[in-house]
């Protein structure tokens, strides 16, 4: 499989590597896409939601009125869930949301995510990716000829200026290589990858894999 890319600074047609057909080159798995969606979003709740109940609200030891002869309906305690101020019925506890994902599961949804990334033309690969100011300015320019809106660079080198850069650009998101998560996968319309992070990508997905072709942002083109 072979994808033709462009260069961050002009556009222009690239060189190509070799990539891991088992990453890069599997086929879409919408149902476990989106189990692995569902289960990260589901363990990042809190999950700290506490509610007290009759008996851990202060207070209403005492009856407050007799049991009979007032006309009223007999009462033990002012911390009743049917009294102002008092308890919640069922009340809420802390608790986990976590979901259990297998760690082949988990691979294999990410290696799923990549190949549809790779079919729709939605992922680049450069040499690296640096600016050489802090400016947002710089950094929004450089990225103008992904024509995105949503952008997602995943680099093994996040240096000070380009953190800074994209600090400002709510729609810009960096990511290292075993940070990266199916949600931001998903969610941009366009990532970026650093050559130093497609190695690192299939030594963590793909140990031992075939390889196909991919198209980089390279300086100068060896054919």
């Amino acid at each position: 499989m072979e994808l033709t890319l462009s260069s961050l600074t002009d556009g222009s047609p690239v060189g190509s590597i070799e990539v891991s057909d088992a990453v890069f080159g599997v086929d879409w798995n919408e149902t476990l896409v989106h189990q692995l969606i569902v289960a990260y979003l589901a363990g990042a709740r809190a999950g700290t939601k506490a509610q007290k109940n009759r008996s851990q609200v202060k207070g209403g030891g005492s009856k407050p009125w007799r049991q009979k002869g007032t006309g009223r309906a007999r009462s033990g305690t002012s911390r009743s869930p049917i009294w102002r101020g008092g308890g919640v019925t069922f009340a809420a506890r802390p608790k986990s949301f976590k979901q259990k994902i297998n760690r082949k599961m988990y691979r294999k949804g990410l290696c799923s995510i990549f190949s549809e990334l790779l079919r729709q033309e939605r992922l680049w690969v450069v040499d690296e990716f640096k600016v050489e100011t802090h400016k947002t300015k710089q950094l929004a320019e450089k990225l103008r000829v992904l024509e995105s809106e949503q952008v997602l660079i995943v680099s093994d080198d996040i240096d000070k200026n380009l953190e800074l850069a994209a600090r400002n650009l709510h729609q810009v998101s960096l990511s290292k290589v075993l940070a990266v998560n199916p949600v931001e996968l998903v969610r941009c319309e366009t990532v970026v990858l650093t050559k130093g992070v497609i190695d690192k990508i299939e030594s963590w997905l793909a140990p031992v894999s075939t390889k196909t072709t991919i198209a980089t942002d390279s300086e100068t083109d060896k054919e």
